[in-house]
């Protein structure tokens, strides 16, 4: 299945105020995967994420999905393959009801009104917030806003699915279940958090960034104990594996 493979060939990104955020990243992801990506303030991670679907472009380097290279032709249809959930949910909520936000997606696929009914109906069950549908957004809890920001997301049916700090003003009760449902979830997860006990829950593969750089690439469980490691990156063990 290549159109779910995320291919990043000696990327670099450079803002316009000329702060390198990104310095020369490969890696291959491939179908099913889930990527944990760490790094301390600064390292980089958000911005990665942004490359996945064209909020920015690389400044040097190439990136594929899929069989798609990234550009700004090809940003548009690569959105269609890459759903990304951005760390604030108020960022992806804005419209009157949370049915609408979730329909939103699909309308501008271009599904009929049958479809997006079909579509809002599945991501809302999927996420356990069917019943609040006809919610203002800015009346939920912060786990459901979270919730509901990817319902939008996979009512367009991504192949890929990248996350920033999903975890992140989240409850216990409502990290758990965001927890438990990014562990039935069958796509390509990619996803930057600080909260490195959610990487060692969810993904089977982890990447560590400093300044930009890749540092480490490989089982997350090896590379989250490793104490040295991830004290010389601005980290901490998990808490679960503190003792």
């Amino acid at each position: 299945m290549s159109h779910h493979i995320v291919k990043f060939e000696n990327v670099s990104y450079q803002y316009p105020d000329g702060t390198k955020a990104i310095r020369n990243v490969s890696f291959l992801i491939t179908h099913g995967e889930s990527v944990g990506i760490v790094g301390a303030n600064g390292s980089g991670k958000t911005t990665l994420l942004m490359h996945l679907n064209g909020y920015v472009l690389p400044t040097e380097g190439t990136i594929n999905i899929g069989d798609i290279i990234l550009n700004k032709s090809t940003r548009q249809e690569i959105r269609k393959k890459v759903g990304l959930v951005f760390q604030n949910p108020d960022d992806q909520l804005f419209m009157p009801t949370v049915y609408e936000d979730v329909a939103f997606g699909p309308i501008n696929l271009g599904m009929d009104e049958e479809r997006v009914k079909e579509k809002v109906k599945e991501a809302l069950t999927l996420v356990n917030c069917y019943e609040l549908k006809d919610k203002p957004p800015h009346h939920l809890s912060g786990g459901q806003k979270r919730a509901v920001a990817i319902a939008t997301v996979i009512s367009m049916d991504p192949d890929i699915l990248a996350m920033d700090e999903p975890s992140s003003n989240l409850d216990p009760k409502s990290r758990r279940y965001l927890i438990n449902l990014l562990k039935n979830f069958k796509h390509t997860k990619i996803i930057a958090s600080h909260d490195l006990d959610l990487i060692l829950d969810v993904c089977e593969r982890c990447i560590v960034l400093k300044d930009g750089s890749i540092v480490a690439d490989g089982d997350a469980k090896d590379l989250l104990s490793d104490r040295q490691l991830l004290e010389s990156n601005n980290l901490e063990l998990p808490l679960s594996l503190q003792k």
